[in-house]
């Protein structure tokens, strides 16, 4: 059976013969509750052909999950009760799990969304789970997915772990972790005052595999890898990622007649600003994607228009582009180096780096011109490449002979005019940024 694990240098994941596993995700949340299987093959279909490697989906869900059957009339408990699961919805949970593996993707399965806990504004709830509860229940559902291969389990559900409700998140996690130890871990925050992640409350729990943020949906342009910067330097190292940035065709804060929405543009820039950060991958999410909206549903904050619509959206386009750049690099040397910037920039303009063996990123997100320090590169040549993260093409400006600094236009700047420069030591003989076999294969 296939493994994932958490490299040696804790920082990537892999599997067990050393293959690096990049994380491109998508939020399908509600994909068990209301998707038929129909649905829910197409919907794997059009993310597997994109390049996708794994979606979250929630088991008991977050709108009405207890009380509103699923798409075939089943709801997921026996009386509310979490130690009396109905065996027929579980079925379709199996069924769907079952297609994903098929189209190669792993299932980021979350067992229980927060309202369950807690209620808050939002929640709908009811309470079902105490500690004990949390316990029993998290050891029947390990139990019955510990040898499905594409699972990695996300404890949490929109909420903190901090408060009252942590005995009840750590139940949970020890009773999965009890029966299926072989299986990563992490813990799914709230977002909102600036975003929150595992590390928080988590980051020394011995079944938390990796961290994981939600950056949010509050505003445009929000520095998001500055939660991933905090993560990658904690002690002891985990991986550690954005899962839940600004949604394509969200609307801005909630707000979008006042605010706008989220575009292609803003999906793109939360995601390479996360990974040139330290993120070993990165979650895209689309707004009436994962509640898998239609006329079947009342919309779910402004949702616009219906999910199979909202499937092929830009941004879901342009997430392979960054996939198949990461691929194309050796990707296990692969760290942030925001040395490499002889000047700082702020707000929209903010520019990241990294580097691994043999090259180095750039990530300009209004385009322009970036001075850069190579002291660091020993080769006298460099061969350098503007990458369009829209379009995942790659122009070869040819090979240049270095010097300790350097400056280098975009094609163009201004706002939505995001661009990678890719700097390559010769020596290292590597293929055009992007150059790589991508599919998903099916199993």
């Amino acid at each position: 059976m296939k493994r994932l694990r958490v490299a040696d240098n804790h920082r990537h994941l892999v599997w067990e013969d050393g293959r690096l596993f990049f994380w491109l995700g998508d939020t399908a949340w509600e994909i068990f509750h209301r998707a038929t299987l129909e649905e829910a093959e197409y919907y794997l279909e059009n993310r597997r052909q994109k390049g996708f490697t794994l979606f979250y989906g929630v088991v008991l869900a977050e709108f009405d999950g207890l009380t509103s059957p699923n798409a075939y009339g089943e709801l997921p408990l026996i009386n509310n009760d979490p130690l009396q699961p109905n065996e027929a919805y579980f079925q379709h949970v199996d069924r769907v799990i079952e297609l994903a593996g098929r189209n190669g993707l792993m299932v980021g399965l979350v067992p229980t969304w927060g309202d369950k806990l807690e209620l808050l504004a939002h929640g709908k709830g009811p309470i079902i789970f105490n500690p004990e509860a949390a316990r029993s229940y998290g050891e029947w559902i390990g139990h019955r997915y510990r040898d499905v291969w594409n699972i990695i389990w996300i404890n949490g559900g929109d909420r903190q772990g901090g408060n009252a409700n942590r005995p009840i998140w750590e139940a949970l996690g020890r009773g999965i972790k009890a029966v299926d130890p072989h299986h990563l871990m992490t813990f799914h925050p709230p977002g909102g005052d600036g975003g929150h992640s595992s590390s928080e409350w988590f980051h020394a729990a011995e079944w938390l595999d990796f961290n994981l943020a939600q950056s949010g949906h509050e505003r445009k342009h929000h520095p998001n890898y500055e939660i991933v910067v905090r993560d990658y330097n904690l002690l002891p190292a985990k991986p550690c990622m954005d899962g839940e940035p600004r949604y394509e065709d969200h609307g801005v804060n909630w707000k979008p007649q006042e605010l706008g929405w989220f575009d292609d543009y803003d999906a793109r820039q939360a995601a390479y600003w996360a990974v040139f950060a330290g993120a070993f991958g990165h979650t895209y999410g689309c707004h009436p994607v994962w509640q898998f909206f239609s006329d079947r549903y009342a919309p779910v904050t402004f949702a616009r228009r219906n999910w199979l619509q909202a499937l092929d959206l830009p941004g879901a386009f342009h997430m392979q582009h960054l996939r198949r750049l990461i691929e194309s690099r050796p990707q296990l040397t692969r760290a942030p180096d925001q040395s490499l910037l002889v000047e700082a920039k702020t707000g929209p303009e903010h520019c990241r780096a990294c580097r691994g063996a043999g090259y180095v990123f750039v990530y300009l997100p209004q385009g322009g011109q970036v001075t850069l320090n190579l002291r660091a590169l020993s080769d006298p040549v460099v061969r350098t490449w503007w990458y369009d993260p829209r379009t995942g093409d790659a122009r070869d400006l040819g090979v240049i002979t270095r010097s300790d600094r350097m400056s280098f236009t975009a094609p163009w700047a201004g706002p939505c005019s995001d661009w990678v420069l890719v700097i390559d030591s010769p020596s290292a003989d590597l293929p055009p940024p992007g150059a790589v076999a991508n599919p998903n294969p099916k199993f």
